[in-house]
């Protein structure tokens, strides 16, 4: 008979709530706990009504003191008011609670929304939530016929629930999902967002929460246009027509509600709605703000409706990107799931990332470990495999160097017909939204407003520029698009671009933004940018003052622990300055400019094995500017600076420098870096010998 299975008797476990929190070691802190914290704190549990909701005022006042705040997490302040003070029968306590919740939320990073939304406190909110609706929609009493006090509280309570529900859909899009789900939550939000009952700053949450869940949810775009009770995208709509700060905030709803149903200029919703309806409203925003107006006003919501405009339109300039790509997309004639695929086959349009700049990156090549010493280009090995053993044929050579080149120099596929009748977004950014724009961006810097104004300004012609950089010009394509845009391009080059690089500011975060602006604007204009006088060189001068920069970032990145998020060195501010440099530099660019660029290239190139402080990711750049630049044989800058400086010599005595330095970026700590390197070694070895074969005579 086997043994009988002894039960082990297990200790009983510490509540660990109701274990007695350790006071803290440091004496200051120790004192104010004694002296403050826990005094409130007990008053906050009393069974006297008053002295609960005076305590639960008190801890709200003093809740946004970093110490104190401290101090009442530690003494697990959050378990109190969720189980005590939320359910209190005082709904001065529970107004109280909510608001210590919210300064709580808004002080503390995203994980504390996470810890709340795991104490379920959607569950608490929406109890409060029905509460506060049951309360506004009464008819008897009606809302309007209560105490002034006793509509004060309402508020208070509705914008700390507000201000978390906002927090809470911008800490995790499962959360923002869990609060779309709720009807409840939903009803008070359209209530709100189609009333007039509520005050101004009560009415800015509302809609503020609104953009915040509608942001890339589907389910919230849906429910808002289904909306039957309050009709609450007819009135967002009826709003973003208007003027004033009502109609900036809801025009940044409904264009998250465009962007996630996918109501596009080629497939616009309903009565045909797209952004470019939203473009006037936010346009006439910007109209009212000038210096005087935000010295005046200095911290003031006008200035942050000013940025909340622009950052609207920034966005409208990023997604109108993604419409020119769904709208060349080319109709499957297939059906069902044979049809997606046919499309995709098909398909061979916008593939860069706009973010990342780089919107001339190559084909992906082998970046296998296995292969690294087998990735060397050798050019006998090349020919051999293109002739497939058989004789060498010297129009197949060329046939297949000029497919090679193809994947060197390829210009994206984009838009291909069409104007701007058909794309009424991109007309109103170009010939409404910009001027304005521009102005805002050229205004004088004479506080934290202003300076906080312009760099928006700087961020949103930016994202536009880089999507109408996108649109194919070249042989004629676009011509009305290019026609519309080029007045507006060389407007932002003279007014926005030059003034700040000619004042030759010290600030290299600004001068990051726009250079990366400035090569936007160079590469959709292909040589005809408006340059003064010698502004390329200005370029260069940047490009060497942003090594201070760059040696930093990479002891920024030996100090990142492993696996945290590093910055994208294709980002820095020196790729962007030969990136500017090389579309100036692009035909029919003046020779003498498109020398100067052509030597900075190749000087930086030459440099880069001995000056460590030239990173990789300016050698990847200035290759595939080279690439760009040199890649076309029929123009004058091909003979007439290519071959009469001997570039092709320092770029063959380059190629083994660059597959050593490849190899020397790490993998797995850059892999974007090293694939982008290995496809600049492969390409340039194509590249060196597209151009042997096509000596000009």
């Amino acid at each position: 008979m086997g043994k009988s299975r002894k039960v082990r008797v297990r200790p009983s476990r510490t509540d660990p709530i109701g274990k007695p929190v350790k006071p803290p070691a440091d004496p200051e802190l120790a004192k104010l706990r004694e002296s403050k914290i826990l005094p409130v704190l007990k008053d906050l549990q009393n069974l006297d009504t008053k002295l609960r909701t005076q305590a639960a005022g008190a801890i709200a006042n003093i809740v946004e003191d970093a110490k104190c705040r401290k101090l009442l997490l530690r003494e697990k302040v959050v378990h109190i008011v969720l189980t005590e003070t939320l359910t209190d029968n005082s709904i001065d306590s529970r107004a109280a609670g909510w608001t210590i919740l919210r300064v709580l939320a808004q002080e503390e990073e995203a994980d504390f929304c996470v810890h709340l939304f795991r104490l379920d406190i959607l569950t608490a909110i929406e109890h409060a939530v029905k509460a506060v609706f049951d309360t506004i929609t009464a008819s008897e009493p009606a809302f309007s016929k209560l105490f002034k006090a006793q509509q004060r509280i309402v508020w208070e309570m509705t914008t700390s629930l507000l201000t978390l529900l906002n927090l809470l859909g911008m800490a995790r899009e499962e959360i923002a999902a869990a609060i779309v789900a709720n009807q409840t939550i939903l009803r008070l939000l359209f209530r709100l967002a189609t009333t007039d009952i509520a005050p101004q700053e009560v009415y800015e949450e509302a809609l503020s929460c609104l953009t915040t869940l509608s942001e890339d949810n589907l389910p919230m775009g849906q429910a808002i246009t289904n909306d039957q009770e309050t009709q609450c995208y007819d009135v967002l709509l009826k709003l973003a027509s208007g003027t004033g700060s009502k109609a900036v905030l809801a025009c940044g709803v409904l264009h998250n509600v465009f962007s996630s149903l996918q109501w596009f200029d080629h497939s616009p919703g309903k009565d045909g709605a797209s952004d470019a309806v939203l473009i006037p409203g936010l346009t006439q925003a910007l109209q009212q703000v000038t210096s005087s107006s935000l010295v005046s006003n200095g911290v003031s919501t006008s200035v942050g409706i000013t940025q909340l405009a622009l950052e609207i339109l920034a966005s409208i300039g990023t997604d109108l990107r993604e419409a020119l790509e769904k709208g060349n997309r080319p109709q499957p004639k297939a059906s069902g799931a044979a049809a997606a695929t046919a499309a995709d086959q098909e398909w061979n349009g916008i593939e860069d990332d706009v973010e990342a700049m780089d919107l001339d990156a190559e084909p992906e090549a082998s970046n296998d470990d296995e292969n690294d010493d087998d990735e060397d280009i050798d050019e006998d090995q090349d020919d051999e495999e293109r002739e497939g053993g058989e004789e060498d044929d010297d129009d197949d050579d060329i046939g297949d160097l000029e497919e090679d080149m193809e994947h060197v120099t390829g210009a994206d596929d984009f838009v291909e017909d069409g104007g701007l009748d058909e794309l009424p977004t991109l007309g109103a950014l170009i010939q409404t939204a910009i001027p304005q724009i521009v102005r805002l961006a050229n205004l004088p810097i004479e506080n934290e407003e202003s300076l906080a104004v312009r760099s928006h300004a700087i961020s949103a012609l930016n994202n536009i520029a880089w999507t109408i950089s996108c649109i194919e010009f070249a042989g004629g394509e676009n011509d009305n698009i290019f026609e519309a845009w080029y007045p507006a391009a060389k407007k932002i080059w003279q007014k926005a671009i030059s003034p700040i690089l000619e004042a030759d500011n010290a600030d290299l975060e600004l001068a990051t933004q726009v250079t990366s602006l400035a090569w936007a604007v160079a590469r959709s204009l292909n040589g005809k940018t408006p340059l003064a006088g010698n502004q390329h060189r200005k370029f260069m001068s940047l490009y060497h003052a942003s090594k201070s920069q760059q040696v930093n970032q990479k002891q920024q990145l030996q100090q990142q622990k492993e696996g945290e998020e590093q910055e994208d060195p294709m980002q820095g501010l020196g790729v962007k300055c030969i990136g500017v440099l090389g579309a100036l530099a692009r035909d029919p660019a003046p020779l003498d400019i498109n020398r100067d660029v052509g030597v900075f290239l190749i000087t930086l190139l030459d440099s880069a094995e001995n000056d460590k402080s030239i990173p990789p990711a300016d050698v990847v750049e200035a290759l595939n500017q080279i690439f760009d630049v040199y890649g076309d044989e029929e123009a004058e800058c091909d003979k007439g600076v290519f071959w009469k400086d001997g570039f092709l010599k320092h770029l063959e005595d380059f190629l083994p420098k660059l597959k050593t330095l490849a190899k020397n970026i790490d993998k797995r700590a850059q892999t974007e870096l090293r694939t982008r390197a290995d496809e600049a070694t492969l390409n340039l070895g194509r590249f060196i010998q597209y151009k042997k074969k096509h000596v000009p005579k």
